[in-house]
């Protein structure tokens, strides 16, 4: 882990690598807990030991939390105030942690250009419906990698029905105005893709499908990564409104509407967005995003690469003035675009 050896002056601090991660849309993905009720097997829990890893060895453990409501609501007002748009709340599953409604309660206006997005596999979302409609949130993104029970047991190892998960998106979309699905393109689901695009048009639903990532806790699992290329073929049977959007952070993606409707999906042909880190990585070989994301995880480390847990930032210490959380924030990007952390 990166270690803080005091505070930067404000005036050694160069910003416009962190300014221009915000104007290319990256992403701040902020995790609340690493537990989540099922367990895919795809699972990267954003860096932290996954839970289907646990349910195999007690032994394997995330890391303890540390953070709690109002050092999230500091953290993500100042990295905002600094020019940060896009907030992703994750997880593991974030509505299973008592983090999220404190949290969500109490954050600034995300004013324009800017957004707060919750990632949820949606089987909680009916229970904290009432307190989620007086959120901020601007967006509920509903992971769907299924669309049958026996899928559901295969994917996500557990025992409930497809239903629940059904109910918790329209119990997301009688509360928030956009909605969204996401899913991953897997063998286990092949059969079930038709069905879940005809699902989101039907509901009118924006949806991404996205390429599994390669990450250390699934690559027992790399056969059940399936390219993109099907697909991209059948919706091009669908309409011939088609782009694709390689400017920016991460992976490029080609975007589809379909009756008005926009499929995305992301795929690794298109490229990445690579920086100075990443030159002599030992890991590159093996990265097909690139950097996109900064993940705030409960520990309170800030980390610029989902493969590379030793270039953490620590802000644990800098809780207490928030200037010095985005000086040494900005500092950390600044290091990891030149390749120097």
């Amino acid at each position: 882990m990166h270690e803080l050896l005091g505070p930067t002056a404000p005036d050694a601090v160069d910003y416009t690598a962190l300014e221009n991660f915000a104007a290319l849309r990256g992403q701040l993905r902020v995790s609340f807990t690493p537990r989540c009720n099922i367990a895919c097997f795809f699972c990267h829990n954003e860096g932290d030991v996954p839970p289907p890893l646990t349910r195999v060895d007690r032994s394997l453990q995330p890391r303890p939390r540390v953070l709690g409501p109002d050092d999230y609501v500091r953290i993500i007002g100042a990295l905002m105030k600094a020019g940060l748009k896009r907030v992703y709340f994750t997880g593991g599953e974030p509505l299973v942690s008592p983090l999220a409604r404190p949290v969500l309660e109490q954050l600034p206006a995300s004013g324009p250009d800017a957004g707060y997005t919750l990632i949820t596999n949606g089987t909680r979302v009916r229970t904290a419906q009432k307190w989620l409609a007086g959120s901020c949130l601007d967006k509920i993104k509903v992971s769907l990698h299924y669309f049958s029970d026996e899928t559901l047991r295969v994917i996500a190892g557990t025992h409930f029905g497809i239903d629940l998960v059904f109910d918790g998106i329209e119990a997301a979309r009688e509360v928030c105005e956009r909605v969204e699905l996401n899913t991953l393109l897997l063998r286990e689901n092949q059969d079930d893709i038709p069905r879940i695009l005809d699902f989101a048009l039907e509901r009118r639903m924006p949806v991404q499908f996205i390429e599994l990532v390669s990450t250390d806790f699934n690559e027992g699992r790399a056969a059940s990564a399936v390219p993109a290329d099907s697909v991209v073929s059948y919706l091009r049977t669908l309409t011939g409104d088609e782009h694709t959007e390689i400017a920016g952070v991460g992976q490029g993606r080609r975007v589809f509407r379909v009756d008005g409707v926009e499929i995305d999906v992301i795929h690794r042909n298109l490229g990445r967005h690579h920086v100075g880190q990443c030159g002599t990585c030992p890991r590159r070989a093996h990265c097909v995003e690139g950097f996109w994301a900064l993940r705030l995880d409960h520990n309170g480390g800030l980390q610029p690469c989902l493969l590379r847990d030793d270039l953490r930032l620590d802000l644990v210490p800098l809780l207490p003035a928030p200037d010095r959380i985005v000086n040494n924030v900005a500092g950390h990007v600044t290091a990891f675009t030149e390749g120097t952390l």
